[in-house]
């Protein structure tokens, strides 16, 4: 390596710095409303079709269950769902849960400041869930096995540029009905764990992994965003998904809702303009599985005018034939407006019935955070549509918002998996 490049501190290296600060108590009751979050989206997937294969097969299934029902937390300027690779890194073998909140809140950190960092281009191509997944995961993990130390800044670094070595994750799995999405969560967890043990075994990593000029920046992106390493630690910025549909098709599944109980009825044509990723991702007229219904803008607002609140139930293959008439009515474009917000503001105009409804954040986001009790709620819901009783959603409240045991955590999954 050039001289010049290799004594200067490196991307990772001042991420992995930044990483060190001290977690305070509101941070780590915010992880925990994300724990209950991401349990909630485990437990729901239980019923469903894939979960019966995983269940069956693979070692560690919560890492592969969290984001079947499109219910997991995002973070909207990186384009990313952290808590299905962060949960199972940070509880895996971990009895002591303000540890493992702590691992988790770096691996938030890192992922979060990574994706934040891709372009459009990158989005267009490769799931940043799974590219910036594996630092995460690396963060994760080295803090649960080392901790939080100044020293440990090389260590953290290496373990990053391992990962970004082989991070990856092509959004071919859109255009098919495979589970790819699913193995790009479990893959970047795996990884991130073997990566721990490499770093205690003194395996280094390539500290210019993002900006060198063979690096993923080099390789999968344009025009990078500056890495931003604020004061306050980025999991605050997450969204809570209150619907079980794509994140891009919130925005207008809101401004319906808010549209409907303006007007009291959406029965004439339903105009929907979003911004340009909505409309690539959620463009479905006619969706024939559960997941192209999650995926169809169409679907969700045939939803809104039909039925009101979105359930899961909504997304079923018996709700999906019974509105295709519906669907018809709902017309999709992109505003160039709403764009140029994005993807700071996830936002979304409809008009219908001669009235328009506009907003610019959703309801989630923190601009509009959920409450509480929505969140609660929220739990309740999935893990009632997983098939489990009452006192499950009890105990997986109580465990996450009130309980230091991370092990108790770890005993409930085996027992809903199992």
């Amino acid at each position: 390596m050039n001289s010049s490049v290799s004594t200067k501190e490196s991307l990772t290296q001042q991420l992995s710095a930044h990483l060190m600060r001290p977690i305070d108590d509101a941070t780590r009751q915010r992880a925990r409303y994300h724990l209950l979050d991401w349990l909630g989206c485990v437990a729901g997937a239980i019923k469903s079709e894939a979960a019966g294969r995983y269940l069956k097969h693979m070692d560690q299934p919560e890492s592969w269950l969290g984001n079947i029902l499109e219910m997991d937390d995002v973070h909207r300027s990186a384009i990313l769902h952290p808590g299905p690779v962060i949960w199972p890194s940070a509880l895996k073998h971990e009895r002591d849960l303000e540890k493992a909140l702590n691992s988790a809140i770096i691996g938030y950190e890192a992922m979060i400041c990574v994706g934040a960092t891709f372009d459009s281009h990158h989005y267009s191509h490769y799931h940043p869930t799974a590219t910036a997944g594996f630092f995460g995961a690396a963060a994760t993990h080295i803090h649960r096995h080392l901790g939080q130390d100044i020293a440990l800044v090389d260590d953290y670094a290496s373990a990053m540029g391992l990962a970004g070595t082989v991070s990856g994750g092509l959004w071919q799995t859109r255009h098919e009905n495979d589970d790819a999405k699913q193995f790009h969560v479990a893959h970047a967890i795996e990884t991130g764990e073997r990566i721990s043990a490499y770093i205690a075994g003194k395996v280094k990593g390539s500290r210019f992994i993002l900006e060198g000029p063979q690096g993923l920046y080099a390789a999968t992106c344009n025009n990078t965003n500056p890495m931003r390493l604020d004061d306050q630690w980025r999991i605050h910025e997450v969204s809570f998904k209150p619907w079980g549909a794509c994140r891009h098709a919130h925005p207008a599944i809101d401004a319906a809702l808010e549209l409907k109980r303006k007007t009291g009825k959406l029965t004439g044509e339903i105009r929907v303009e979003s911004y340009a990723d909505a409309i690539i991702f959620c463009d479905r007229p006619d969706p024939q599985t559960v997941l192209d219904a999650k995926f169809s803008l169409q679907h969700a607002l045939a939803v809104v005018a039909e039925r009101g609140v979105p359930t899961l139930s909504d997304f079923e293959p018996d709700a999906i034939k019974q509105l295709a008439s519906a669907r018809t009515r709902v017309k999709v474009s992109e505003a160039s407006d709403i764009t140029s917000r994005y993807p700071q503001h996830y936002g979304a105009r409809i008009t219908c019935d001669g009235e328009t409804y506009e907003l610019a954040d959703t309801l989630g986001d923190p601009e509009r955070s959920m409450s509480e009790d929505q969140i609660i709620d929220k739990a309740r819901q999935l893990i009632a549509w997983g098939g489990l009783a009452d006192k499950e959603a009890d105990r997986a409240i109580d465990l996450a918002l009130k309980s230091d045991d991370s092990t108790a955590i770890q005993t409930m999954l085996k027992e809903w998996l199992s």
